[in-house]
């Protein structure tokens, strides 16, 4: 593994951490390129050990680079169905403000791996279908208790999968592999319910996929905070 030649607070600020904590950092790692760790406090000895171990391993020139997220097989598939949804609203006659269930759930899910940034191997995907069950139970509450504020369109979520195989092979799954025909529709919430939507599959998603993914078993990492944004 390569060493650093300066401090990485940008990253961590990028992870997520406060400003007063990616400070203390860049300030900490200063002091003991300067006068060595023996001169620290103790917390301090274990507040840079924590973020240096939330930071991606620095790799020599020799080694193979980690494939980034957005290149792992499952986000790419998420963000196709996100993108399919996307086309079928942008055809629409939406009420303006609205939008679908399912593409708000896809965006929080892929929000919460950017920030975590899960292996997404074979033991997270195995995993991952824990989440059909989680994103059937949100879709349902939300239609139950918003009612007033809800109206549905026509999709086939098997269709662009089947589209996509007809160009080239792929083992992707449908997001929805077994559902009645009845129910094969795209649940529109309006814009009046929608911010509280968002709020409640933010906190569940957060909530469950560190827990739920082998590869953050172990992970340090803050907790998501609600105003982080990738960009």
């Amino acid at each position: 593994m390569a060493k650093e030649l300066t401090h990485r607070a940008d990253e961590l600020k990028g992870l997520g951490w406060s400003s007063d904590d990616v400070s203390r950092y860049a300030e900490l790692w200063d002091y003991r390129q300067r006068w060595g760790a023996i001169n620290l406090e103790r917390d301090d000895r274990q507040f840079l050990r924590k973020a240096e171990a939330a930071l991606p391993k620095i790799l020599s020139g020799k080694a193979s680079t980690k494939k980034p997220i957005n290149e792992k097989s499952y986000y790419k598939w998420l963000l196709f169905y996100l993108e399919a949804m996307n086309d079928l609203e942008k055809t629409s006659e939406l009420p303006q403000g609205s939008r679908g269930l399912w593409a708000i759930i896809i965006e929080e899910e892929l929000r919460v791996l950017d920030y975590y940034q899960p292996v997404l191997g074979l033991p997270d995907t195995i995993k991952a279908k824990g989440l059909d069950a989680v994103r059937e139970s949100l879709v349902e509450k939300a239609i139950t208790s918003e009612t007033t504020n809800m109206h549905y369109i026509e999709f086939d979520f098997q269709a662009p999968l089947e589209a996509l195989k007809k160009t080239q092979s792929t083992n992707w799954r449908s997001l929805r592999e077994v559902i009645p025909v009845e129910q094969q529709t795209y649940p529109i919430l309006s814009s009046d319910a929608l911010q509280q939507f968002r709020e409640e599959v933010r906190n569940e998603l957060s909530n469950l996929i560190p827990d739920l993914f082998p590869s953050l078993s172990e992970s340090d990492k803050p907790k998501l905070p609600n105003d982080w944004n990738r960009e």
